[in-house]
């Protein structure tokens, strides 16, 4: 059974950025200017090592929306719900401390490649 609670709190949030959806399996966060959402989705492990005994992980992603189209695109995969609202939190700081400048699309992938999930995502080990 879900809860309808905020994972993450208002106050924990950076300025102009708030809950726009939530269920058990997706939650995302929209921010106006940049036209920005960030997305969590749960989704099968389908490349995760069996040791692992994962039976779901979390797909980061983002959109933006251009006056004429939308860009999306995968940021990373982590293993938790907690993963996922870190990783989430982390991104929506770091768009935010690069809001100071000019912002577009361009800006804002090259932002969002510079944000570490090192802590988040399972190190590679398990790799043959």
């Amino acid at each position: 059974m879900g809860t309808k609670q905020e994972p993450i709190p208002p106050e924990a949030l950076p300025p102009g950025w708030g809950l726009a959806k939530l269920d058990d399996d997706q939650f995302v966060y929209r921010h106006g200017n940049p036209a920005i959402e960030l997305i969590a989705d749960s989704t099968h492990p389908d490349r995760s090592h069996p040791a692992l005994g994962l039976c779901r992980c979390w797909e980061l992603r983002y959109k933006i929306f251009l006056t004429d189209s939308t860009i999306a695109r995968s940021i990373a995969h982590v293993s938790t719900r907690r993963a996922a609202l870190d990783g989430l939190l982390e991104c929506m700081h770091s768009i935010h401390e690069a809001a100071d400048a000019a912002i577009d699309p361009v800006a804002v992938e090259a932002v969002l490649d510079r944000v570490s999930f090192s802590e988040l995502v399972p190190d590679e080990a398990s790799s043959p």
